[in-house]
């Protein structure tokens, strides 16, 4: 992959990130701040994610982008398992519009990250980074 190309690959990734951070962020000051547990929760995945968009955004490497992307599938799978069976003592629905967004840029975001984890430079070997 060329510098252009993880450039352009990390930014993306970091944008993602940050909006899933965005999303739970708003979903906590409309009132998920007012469940116990998942309130913190939702807080907490809105503070992450924000580190961690500036830490892909900053370093491009692929250990960073691949905690990004592994972050974003388990905060959707978070999510999905919420759906189907709730989680402490809550149940959402996939009819919420945010919880439809979140799991667009959530699946988006490790999907391109993802695959600036697994490219493969120019020349065929693995970069470094």
């Amino acid at each position: 992959m060329t510098a252009l190309m993880r450039t352009a690959v990390s930014t993306v990734g970091a944008l993602l990130v940050a909006a899933s951070g965005a999303i739970h962020l708003h979903e906590w000051l409309a009132g998920y701040r007012s469940l116990p547990t998942i309130g913190p929760l939702f807080l907490a995945q809105a503070v992450t994610s924000f580190l961690l968009a500036a830490a892909v955004f900053a370093s491009r490497r692929r250990l960073v982008m691949a905690c990004a992307a592994l972050f974003l599938l388990g905060t959707a799978a978070g999510y999905l398992v919420d759906v189907e069976v709730g989680l402490f003592g809550f149940q959402d629905t996939l009819a919420n519009g945010w919880g439809q967004a979140s799991l667009v840029v959530e699946g988006a975001g490790a999907l391109i990250l993802g695959a600036g984890v697994l490219s493969r430079s120019p020349t065929g070997l693995r970069s470094r980074r």
